[in-house]
């Protein structure tokens, strides 16, 4: 008995060193616990205080691990990850009546143009009847003189810009109650008309912005710009303190470019730009939201040459600056969105949509593109569709690559044919379009996807936190008249 109790009061400090590492990984625990008895067991009788005293001190060290390293480690990931953004709120220019250019307005119009020939007017009527917009569509008021390009002057384009920019930002901060002196950040876009001073510029006049807000105006960028003006808005409220807000703001000024030659490719602007704009709010603060922006995921094929030209401004032979649409834009745009489908699809879709699109990307890699690519069934990822409304042909080719409804689609169709091709705001408009006809619920997911000049295709999704509670908007006098049956041909 007496020769037992040294070792056995050994076996104890040893046990009492074991709990001290209880919470280590057994991969580290195990040996150390092993080392710790034969060690303790080895030491003289006089030695075990120092061990006792080791115990003590392992005390603290191990409530330090144990509880300030994780709080440490917890604070240090809350800080890194990136803030949650949301739409507070967002408004659309509310074209007025007297801005309205049916289709015999506008050919009559065309005629007056001495360098528009007989048969580019029948191009026009032809393009018009096949083209999906209806009779109420808008042009600015420079448009609606004649002849038309005398009165397309930079102050008509300035004029433009404060009709639609400060008629929809006017309406925003009215319906969110939020102060001009809170915008932190301003984001504009604007592809063919950059003035000096710019948009932000004329904003900031306009509201008596702070001095310290950060500013940008993006230009040349296309119909797709809006959403890349998101998510430049996004990233830069991951760097402002919490809570600030983001004023991104999207048109395009139609009166500076009237095309006045006779190239086809070129006249098809013409035809199908309208007059338009949407403003919108972004905070990281969910107080007030009525969105939460989930992916914003930018595609840009512009590396190879037939892109970069399908959509290209320049000069006919006879001097006439306007833009090109490339006989080929169809199918470019149709790689554009493979690739961002690519991209957005490990993000979005649910995990037997993911595996099915993994295992169809693998077989046309191993078997050299022989296999047909799998398009993933994205309605079992969103509630709601807003496509960019570039036009009937666009809107044809998304909904069949996309397998989606004629109702899914209803909000590009509708909206080209009330607003027609708006740019970067048409995506507003349908998704004001949702909100007007009430099927917006809590939860909803919806996917926005452009396109644009260079050549890109840029899609975002966001998740419904608070529905509109009325048909207050662009649509409000014209949403009992929607949807419409729109021919194939529209003879007027």
């Amino acid at each position: 008995m007496n020769m037992a109790s040294p070792l056995l009061d050994r076996l104890k400090a040893a046990l009492h060193c074991q709990r001290a590492v209880g919470s280590i990984p057994t991969t580290v625990a195990a040996p150390l616990a092993t080392a710790a008895v034969v060690a303790v067991a080895l030491l003289a009788p006089e030695d075990l205080t120092i061990v006792g005293r080791l115990r003590d001190l392992i005390g603290p060290v191990y409530l330090f691990f144990a509880v300030f390293l994780p709080a440490t480690a917890a604070t240090v990931y809350l800080m890194m990850r990136p803030r949650a953004v949301y739409l507070v709120d967002y408004s659309c220019f509310r074209t007025a009546p007297n801005c309205r250019v049916p289709f015999a307005t506008f050919l009559e119009h065309a005629k007056q143009v001495p360098l528009l020939t007989e048969r580019s007017v029948r191009f026009m009527t032809r393009l018009l009847e096949r083209s999906g917009l209806g009779e109420e569509t808008c042009l600015p008021p420079a448009h609606h003189y004649i002849p038309t390009y005398k009165y397309c002057t930079l102050d008509a384009a300035r004029a433009e810009v404060e009709l639609v920019v400060f008629s929809a930002i006017d309406d925003l901060f009215a319906k969110t109650g939020v102060s001009p002196d809170a915008v932190d950040i301003l984001v504009v876009n604007c592809s063919l008309f950059c003035p000096t001073p710019s948009f932000v510029d004329m904003i900031v006049n306009r509201y008596n912005l702070r001095s310290d807000i950060r500013s940008l105006h993006l230009s040349g960028m296309g119909c797709s710009a809006g959403l890349i003006s998101v998510g430049l808005a996004r990233n830069l409220l991951q760097v402002v303190p919490r809570g600030a807000h983001a004023l991104v703001v999207s048109t395009e000024t139609i009166t500076p470019n009237y095309y006045v030659g006779t190239e086809r490719a070129m006249l098809l602007p013409n035809c199908l730009f309208r007059i338009g704009g949407a403003a919108a709010l972004l905070s990281t603060s969910p107080a007030k939201a009525r969105f939460r922006l989930k992916h914003v995921v930018r595609t840009l094929t512009g590396a190879k040459d037939s892109s970069y030209h399908c959509v290209f401004q320049e000069e006919d032979d006879n001097g006439n600056v306007g833009i090109n649409l490339n006989k080929d834009l169809m199918t470019i745009a149709g790689d554009a969105l493979k690739a961002n489908i690519t991209a957005i699809a490990p993000l979005i879709l649910p995990a037997s949509e993911q595996l099915k699109f993994a295992l169809s990307f693998v077989a046309r890699k191993a078997l050299n593109s022989h296999v047909r690519p799998y398009i993933p069934d994205f309605r079992a990822a969103f509630d709601h569709f807003c496509i960019h409304a570039g036009g009937r042909a666009v809107i044809d080719e998304l909904q069949r690559s996309l397998s989606l409804s004629d109702e899914q689609v209803e909000p590009s169709r509708m909206a080209l044919h009330r607003f027609g091709n708006t740019s970067s705001s048409t995506l507003w408009y349908e998704l004001a379009y949702i909100e007007a006809k009430g099927r917006m619920r809590r939860g909803d997911r919806v996917w926005m996807i452009g396109f644009g000049s260079g050549f890109k295709c840029n899609s975002a999704s966001w998740e419904c936190i608070v529905p509109a509670s009325n048909a207050d908007g662009p649509w409000a006098t014209s949403i009992h008249r929607y949807p419409v049956e729109i021919p194939d041909v529209l003879k007027h």
